[in-house]
């Protein structure tokens, strides 16, 4: 039994995973890199597993750093089955519709500028194919994928659909041995809003760990309504606007959920409230389908209530472009949330360049943001800003709450890791930097972990 990664090796992105067991080769996710953009499209178009000979895919979430790549290896030449949870699969349909939009956008783009035909990466045939293939289970049903190799699925507690994967196998190539083998995928944080916490798994003989924060400590998600209250009330004060650049999955509904209780709870002014995204609508409408997603907390606050969570009075939901443009024209305090959470695209740009240079709005930053990015331009305090082609001012007041994270930190992994008892025999860290994962290697190691290596791109480990 090997295992292989082909990327999340010292980065974050293009989650990919290679476990050849039995004469099969099983891939557990298969994510788009992200980043620089002539760095991602290279190492996105050159394949390193050839599709055809993949037997099975194993996703954890629907991320793009995780399931990005799907369409891709679909075109070119992958005809199986696409294991996922059931909100997975339903977030992926409009995830990867997305990412088709925008792969054929850009090859347009460069077609125009190089006066060569461009092929974009995959496009909307590819994505429909890729969906179609999509097998769904639900969270602690035992699936056999192959011949002597059972999938469980528990709850990873990261976003909607999210899972830890863990597999029993009976290794035929060593007399028939029963392994277990664990992937985290991507490991959420308890007391997180809407969704479950992580789930907790006792026994596993080799893990492949993410360490995207394995040297970094969050702050509580307690403080996060009382940071929203403060900064809308003193924005409505000063008579502004509060613009809300996020992600269209998880982020935005987390807001939202936010905002619906200070609401409520009258500690926030009966003030509109715009959510200006289509995908955010679209995955919104994933959320109200898979309630059984959901914590306890929501189920008291709301579902009890008959309430919906992600709807009330003074929300409203904006998919169709000239109601989106009408915002511009809106003279009273406001909230708008928008697309991306990077600020790098979509609609949030025009609500950017619109109230960027009025030091009376606030832009509130609730997620993280890239080095390069427009967003760590304006988080970093740059006088003038490119948005669109033109030069603004960043005069608005710059809020940041990174208490959101919906990554396991540093105390929250060993938290994890110490439930397993006894010990792994190997430990593989992946979906982090190279210092993140060097760093917390030698914690485990500290804690009297063996066997912990931080993966290689390409580099295999016999199980």
């Amino acid at each position: 039994m090997k295992l292989t990664s082909y990327g999340a090796t010292r980065e974050v992105t293009g989650s990919k995973h290679l476990l050849e067991v039995n004469g099969k080769k099983i891939l557990l996710d298969c994510g788009m890199f992200q980043g620089r953009r002539k760095e991602a499209a290279e190492k996105n178009h050159n394949l390193p597993i050839d599709p055809a000979g993949i037997d099975h895919i194993i996703v954890s979430h629907a991320h793009m750093d995780h399931t990005g790549s799907l369409p891709t290896y679909v075109k070119n030449g992958y005809a199986n089955e696409i294991i996922s949870t059931h909100a997975t699969r339903d977030l992926s349909s409009y995830m990867l519709a997305d990412s088709a939009y925008i792969q054929e956008r850009e090859a347009e783009y460069l077609t125009e500028r190089k006066r060569e035909f461009i092929e974009p990466l995959y496009n909307m045939e590819d994505v429909t194919k890729t969906i179609n293939n999509f097998a769904t289970i639900g969270y602690h049903v035992r699936h056999e994928v192959t011949p002597g190799v059972w999938l469980t699925y528990y709850d990873a507690g990261h976003i909607l659909g999210s899972a830890q994967i863990y597999l029993e196998i009976d290794d035929h190539d060593d007399d028939n041995k029963r392994k277990t083998l664990y992937f985290t995928g991507d490991l959420g944080r308890k007391g997180l809003p809407i969704l479950r916490d992580p789930e907790l798994i006792r026994e596993a003989d080799f893990i492949i760990s993410e360490c995207t924060y394995g040297n970094r400590f969050h702050k509580y998600i307690v403080d996060v309504d009382d940071h929203f209250e403060r900064v809308i009330n003193e924005t409505v004060n000063r008579g502004g606007k509060v613009i809300i650049p996020a992600f269209a999955l998880e982020r935005t509904q987390e807001v939202v959920y936010h905002l619906h209780l200070l609401m409520n709870q009258k500690r926030i002014p009966e003030i509109p409230i715009f959510v200006d995204s289509p995908l955010a609508c679209n995955v919104t409408t994933v959320f109200k389908s898979h309630p059984e997603c959901y914590d306890k907390e929501i189920y008291e606050e709301f579902i009890k209530q008959n309430d919906n969570p992600f709807g009330f009075d003074r929300l409203k939901y904006i998919t169709d472009v000239q109601d989106s443009k009408n915002l511009n024209n809106l003279k009273q305090p406001a909230i708008i949330i928008s697309a991306s959470g990077m600020m790098e695209h979509g609609r949030v740009l025009h609500h950017l360049k619109n109230n960027i240079e009025n030091p009376a709005n606030t832009i509130m930053v609730v997620g993280y943001q890239a080095a390069y990015t427009l967003g760590r331009q304006i988080i970093e305090g740059q006088k003038v800003v490119k948005i669109l082609g033109k030069s603004y001012k960043n005069n608005a007041q710059v809020e940041i709450m990174d208490a959101f994270s919906g990554h396991a930190d540093r105390s929250d992994l060993i938290n994890h890791l110490s439930y397993f008892d006894p010990k792994p025999k190997q430990i593989f860290l992946v979906h982090g930097e190279e210092g993140q994962g060097l760093t917390f290697k030698e914690i485990l190691e500290e804690l009297d972990y063996t066997g912990v290596t931080v993966s290689e791109f390409g580099v295999g480990y016999d199980l």
